[in-house]
């Protein structure tokens, strides 16, 4: 599986298949509903659980302070079903988020029987589709800053060598000069915040619905174009005809921009700081942190970046 690798920074301490198993049992046991036989599906920024008992997948946030951003995903999830723009949906009934076990939980209608990805082109319909939407106020969607967002990251940045961090932070000053002074070109307004082929899936009923809805904000909509074109072209992620697909079903190739390579620097940036939060708890992570950042020193190739 392909992930945006750009969840929030602030990660708890300890967010182990063990403790999101307490979480679970917790958070069910509040909802009156049956954990038994749960399948851990992802554990990432969230650990994402398909239930045995109903159609139902639950969601734990690893950030423990993301109840805010939880509420405003249910609403978002809510609006759109109303819109009915193809989305996952909450599960009906039950009130949510909820917090258990010092996490923050939110239930949804399980997609699908077998994990199934859509396709590039799907993904690039949904969000021209999504774009053309006017959101009410009464979602209260934030301005996305990447800025803030990188800098809580860098503090919370505990887990690795004091030299890696200090390069961190002064190439995040060095972005957010050359940030300030891009010209978008695309309309400002509502992105999904983290549009990659890991977060568009196959309905069991046939059509491609977008999932992972709390990273919605209002922005310049070149950041729901962006990972598509790095997962291509730095890291040989999608093939140039996948590409090519995106580009023509969306309409515009955020490539040909000027400021791309700036846009596309910061979002790597901030995929190499979420990955940090999980050196202490993945040997794998630690690996390929550091081979993240040695890459972003030397300006080496990144085509052997893995997918987290």
């Amino acid at each position: 599986m392909i992930s945006g690798d750009g969840g929030s920074p602030n990660g708890a301490t300890q967010f182990t298949e063990s403790s999101a198993s307490a979480v679970l049992q917790e958070a069910c046991r509040t909802a009156g509903l049956d954990p038994s036989g749960a399948e851990l599906l992802r554990l990432g920024s969230n650990a994402v659980y398909r239930l045995a008992s109903i159609s139902a997948v639950v969601r734990i946030a690893r950030d423990p302070g993301s109840l805010d951003e939880m509420t405003r995903a249910v609403r978002v999830a809510r609006w759109l079903e109303a819109e009915d723009f193809p989305a996952t949906r909450v599960l009906p009934r039950v009130r949510q988020p909820l917090e258990a076990g010092g996490s923050v939980v939110t239930f949804w209608e399980s997609a699908q029987d077998d994990e199934e990805y859509a396709r590039l082109d799907e993904l690039a319909d949904l969000l021209r589709r999504l774009h053309w939407l006017e959101e009410p106020e009464s979602l209260g969607l934030p301005y996305f800053d990447p800025f803030a967002r990188l800098d809580a990251g860098l503090r919370a940045l505990d887990g690795v060598g004091k030299d890696d961090r200090s390069f961190l932070e002064k190439r995040a000053g060095e972005l957010h000069k050359a940030y300030d002074g891009l010209d978008f070109v695309l309309p400002f307004g509502m992105i999904h915040g983290d549009a990659n082929i890991g977060n568009v899936i196959r309905h069991r009923a046939g059509q491609a619905i977008l999932i992972d809805l709390d990273g919605f904000a209002l922005a310049p909509r070149e950041w729901d174009l962006v990972l598509t074109a790095i997962y291509y072209e730095r890291f040989g992620w999608h093939t140039r005809a996948e590409y090519e697909s995106f580009v023509y079903h969306y309409g515009f190739d955020l490539m040909n921009w000027p400021g791309y390579p700036v846009l596309a620097d910061v979002r790597e940036l901030m995929m190499v700081v979420w990955l940090g939060h999980q050196v202490t708890t993945s040997a794998e992570a630690a690996e390929e942190f550091t081979r993240r950042v040695n890459a972003l020193r030397t300006g080496a190739s990144r085509r052997d970046w893995r997918p987290f």
